[in-house]
């Protein structure tokens, strides 16, 4: 089974002015096709082969296969990145989500300052995580290509701070950058569909 890049799930153009049409080419077209066709070479004729994308970040991580690793963890995070925008976003999240927010950080306001003091004192090249861990939330950041995957931890969203994320639009401006996502573009119903049921998952 070839890995396939995942489709944007709207037009190059839909995030202007918050990320421009230039941006989305070269981050989606260049980097994120980089990766899945770069992972794609290295797992053909190996026991990666016919794998989820999923399943080859879990054994790549257990058997040191970082050239893999990296690959497939870039290709996931992208396709997963793309999904934690909208061109409609931005709004204020209601439901269970809603109510986690004010349960674990107090009140939305107070979440995007810590997401935001999260991402601006991250060093380098990495990805800033809102995670479901049991009943609670987290803001976990990650360096380089990790992610939450194969932890006991529910990625709900995720903001890409390496820089070829957002140089084009917003030079060394990285705090410009996380507040148009979290004020503009960040997907809550994206975040909320990705909850998981504790209960029943401790139950089964």
């Amino acid at each position: 089974m070839t890995i396939a890049l995942s489709n944007l799930p709207y037009d190059l153009d839909a995030l202007e002015p918050y990320v421009s049409t230039e941006t989305l080419s070269f981050h989606y077209g260049k980097h994120h096709r980089g990766y899945v066709d770069k992972l794609n070479m290295l797992v053909e004729g190996t026991s990666f082969a016919g794998l989820s994308l999923e399943d080859i970040i879990t054994k790549a991580r257990e058997t040191s296969e970082i050239d893999i690793l990296n690959n497939a963890s870039q290709a996931w995070n992208h396709a997963f990145l793309w999904e934690s925008m909208s061109p409609s976003g931005g709004f204020k999240p209601s439901g269970q989500i809603e109510e986690m927010i004010e349960n674990e950080f107090g009140d939305l306001d107070s979440l995007k300052h810590q997401f935001m003091q999260a991402a601006l004192s991250h060093f380098g090249s990495g990805w800033i995580w809102l995670v479901q861990d049991g009943s609670s939330l987290r803001i976990l950041t990650t360096g380089n290509a990790d992610s939450p995957i194969g932890t006991q931890m529910t990625p709900l969203l995720t903001l890409d701070v390496w820089e070829h994320a957002y140089y084009l639009d917003y030079k060394n401006e990285r705090k410009r950058y996380i507040e148009s996502f979290l004020d503009r573009l960040i997907n809550w119903n994206f975040a909320a569909s990705n909850l998981t049921d504790q209960e029943a998952h401790q139950a089964a």
